[in-house]
């Protein structure tokens, strides 16, 4: 029999599992899935197993989904009704997404109960992310016992930081004793995108240097030398660095005891504060960009501030890991507004030409799924549109951890 060559991707969130069953023969996507709204009396199942022409014809099902345990084995039932289920013998491996993974995991790994146990401590630096995690491995364990089951974690790719850019400067034995540092998170993303780029400018990775713009609802930015990450934009949490759509990014820490002594508002008031309801959304109410860009072409000041204040922060993080780095040779966006918004990309460059930067606003303007470069082709630097894709990266870690242990 030949050797299984399908990965199952699983991204389990607070109320949601995203899925993906990837072969890794060719990297072809089989099928993809999102079961929402978990837990409430009414859930979502959306299906769509993908036809080697790339077409898709998708399902949908409502049904209560009382938790992710019924939730992966309604899962499990679409993908056997396509003929794909979790008992085939192609299934080679189970990877999942796992928020954070703290200093101990710099490479995707088997999850073994030890493993399981030290995701578990992580929980209080990743309160939104990692017991939800957990629920997905604990669940797709007791589905398939006998499959590896890997872990791939958001902070793994940001572990090659320096001291100096991960530190901050608090005492020591204080830091230390609660694990605060900066960790980072979007790795999967900017490892492949960097990758990405190398091989648009038909160079090794080793010898590029990149600052990567992850900017989605959740935005971070980050600076890789030679193929390894040297600063990111994102911390102990996700909450520092960009303006994101409901996040603030950075901000005096101060204001948290300003808030709670002049304002009286609690902990748990000020961290909802900062993290669901400021960033764009908190500036002008709305968190999409598309209807950001509309509200200031019919003249909206709100949205053209919020869009000022985003694109400034932006502005700040390029040139300040342009000097990390020192020498530049791609600036890349990616994830769904860096993908898609043009104005985003032309005002993040604009007025860098002395660093080398430029875009063409013909090719800024176009359109695509692919990777590509916007840059005109005389700037010294080139600036690049990167599609992500952070489930194909999960499930080539997934499946080269797998493959390599059985040889």
């Amino acid at each position: 029999m030949s050797n299984p060559t399908r990965v199952l991707v699983l991204n389990s969130g607070s109320s949601s599992v995203k899925y993906q069953l990837l072969d890794m023969s060719d990297g072809a996507r089989l099928a993809v899935g999102l079961v929402e709204r978990i837990g409430e009396e009414t859930s979502r199942l959306v299906h769509t197993p993908l036809t080697g022409d790339g077409s898709a014809a998708g399902r949908e099902r409502t049904a209560a989904v009382p938790d992710h345990e019924a939730a992966l084995k309604a899962v499990a039932e679409e993908l056997a009704a396509d003929g794909l289920g979790l008992d085939s013998p192609d299934l080679a491996a189970i990877g999942h997404r796992v928020v954070h993974g703290g200093l101990r995991f710099s490479e995707p790994t088997v999850v073994t109960d030890e493993v399981l146990a030290e995701i578990e401590r992580l929980i209080p630096v990743a309160p939104l992310h990692n017991p939800a995690n957990v629920t997905g491995i604990r669940t797709a364990r007791a589905l398939r016992p006998d499959l590896p089951q890997v872990a791939v974690f958001d902070t793994a790719f940001h572990t090659s930081m320096p001291e100096h850019a991960a530190r901050y400067a608090i005492d020591v034995e204080t830091a230390d004793a609660h694990r605060i540092r900066r960790y980072g998170f979007h790795g999967t993303s900017h490892a492949y995108v960097s990758r990405r780029v190398a091989g648009l400018l038909g160079k090794d990775p080793a010898e590029v240097n990149v600052i990567v713009l992850h900017l989605g609802n959740g935005a971070s930015a980050s600076a890789v030398a030679g193929g390894r990450c040297v600063d990111t934009s994102m911390g102990l949490t996700p909450l520092e660095g960009l303006v994101m759509g409901t996040r603030s990014g950075d901000i005096d820490p101060a204001v948290v005891f300003h808030l709670e002594r002049v304002a009286g508002m609690s902990t748990d008031e000020i961290d909802v504060l900062l993290n669901k309801k400021s960033g764009l959304v908190g500036l002008c109410g709305d968190n999409d960009m598309r209807e950001i860009r509309r509200r200031i072409d019919e003249g909206d000041e709100r949205a053209q501030l919020a869009f000022d204040i985003y694109i400034h922060r932006l502005k700040k993080y390029i040139g300040a890991y342009y000097a990390v780095l020192g020498r530049v040779d791609a600036v890349a966006f990616t994830a769904g507004v860096g993908e898609n918004a043009a104005p985003v990309r032309e005002a993040a460059v604009a007025g860098l030409e002395d660093l080398g930067l430029a875009v063409d606003a013909g090719l800024n303007a176009v359109r695509s799924a692919e990777p590509r470069l916007i840059s005109p082709e005389y700037a010294r630097v080139a600036v690049a549109v990167v599609p992500t894709d952070e489930e194909l990266e999960i499930a080539r870690q997934t499946y080269s951890l797998v493959t390599s242990a059985a040889h």
